[in-house]
């Protein structure tokens, strides 16, 4: 793959649960949608393949994530081979690309599991992309170094890694992921680094001064009676976020 141009305006990326969010999503500009179910309950696992089917009709590049428990990202054989079909099904659905995340005995990305389900992906679809999901701060947070972490993902081959810089979110994460993006130019040039996890509209400026390539939100804010997100997107502040990245400026 061609190494990664610097970050101009980052793309914007929507976390939906279904048709709805995928309108929206287009309503507000975004790139891409990431299709998940129970994102509210789990931070989200694998949606089923109506949903998938459903939203990739709609006009909006879709990315399902494919995850199939809630848990840790070391998964058995028998789990693997859950992924792979449903990375296929998915891809044979019209997801535009997938978002996976696996790590390996010893806490960092696993190349071997990863760089099987990019073949897969590509047989199927060369222009369909890989997403390497937040496992990368369960990664960052057990120890795994962030220049070797970037430089296993590059080996397998993925598009871009979704991560909050190893904090609980972007906001924590801030100076680890401007330095991903200084550690992505040399040691994985083709890996868009993709800041996701608890962005809101006063976080972009930051964002954008990090040098990120994408932005990643549920648009959902938090809720006024406890430490949790709202279960729907709020529309005003999706759209604020996209006005946000393109025009480099907070709303007056």
């Amino acid at each position: 793959m061609p190494a990664v141009p610097p970050a101009r305006t980052p793309a914007l990326e929507l976390a939906v649960e279904g048709l709805a969010g995928v309108r929206l999503a287009a309503a507000v500009g975004a790139a891409r949608v990431e299709l998940c179910a129970a994102l509210a309950e789990t931070e989200g696992v694998t949606p089923s393949i109506g949903a998938v089917a459903q939203a990739c009709a709609a006009g909006v590049p879709v990315h399902v994530l494919v995850r199939p428990r809630t848990g840790n990202f070391t998964y058995s054989p028998d789990e693997l081979e859950v992924v792979e079909r449903d990375v296929v099904a998915a891809l044979a659905a019209g997801a535009a690309g997938v978002v996976v995340g696996i790590l390996a005995a010893d806490g960092g990305p696993d190349v071997g599991a990863i760089r099987r389900i990019v073949e897969l992906v590509r047989e199927r679809d060369p222009a369909a992309e890989i997403t390497f999901h937040r496992a990368f701060d369960a990664a960052l947070a057990g120890g795994a170094d962030p220049a070797e972490s970037l430089a296993r993902l590059e080996q397998a081959g993925v598009n871009r890694v979704l991560t909050s810089g190893g904090g609980a979110d972007c906001a924590a994460g801030l100076p680890m992921l401007a330095r991903l993006v200084e550690l992505g130019r040399t040691h994985a040039p083709s890996v868009q680094i993709m800041a996701g996890g608890g962005v809101g509209l006063g976080l972009i400026p930051a964002l954008l001064h990090s040098g990120v390539h994408a932005v990643h939100t549920s648009a959902r804010p938090r809720t006024t009676s406890g430490p949790g997100r709202t279960s729907q997107p709020d529309p005003q502040l999706a759209a604020g976020i996209s006005a946000a990245l393109t025009t480099g400026s907070l709303p007056a």
